[in-house]
């Protein structure tokens, strides 16, 4: 399996947690969405650093060959995936420990 479907993939089990596993339905919220942008310059920044000093290196035949601050784009599909998910979890479990 290549890194692009797995980074597709991961966007769309975070997407199935946050609207029907969790309920948390984050990804139809502003607040979510402005924390998204919040984070996004970081993420972008860190990729940069890790991939243009070959600390983090990339097999051309796995991924899509488009790149966004030296790091292929599926980074961008694999980080919105995790910011999602453990947003979604932190909304949930913040929600089930006050009822």
């Amino acid at each position: 399996m290549s890194y692009t479907q797995i980074a597709i993939d991961a966007v769309i089990l975070s997407l199935l947690l946050d609207l029907f596993a969790l309920k948390t339905a984050l990804i139809r919220r502003k607040v979510f969405w402005t924390s998204y942008a919040i984070i996004l310059p970081f993420q972008l920044l860190t990729n940069w650093w890790l991939t243009s000093r070959n600390i983090v290196m990339y097999n051309a035949h796995e991924i899509i060959g488009k790149r966004i601050a030296s790091a292929p784009v599926e980074d961008l599909l694999f980080g919105f995936a995790l910011i999602l998910s453990v947003q979604a979890l932190w909304v949930f479990f913040g929600r089930k420990a006050r009822s």
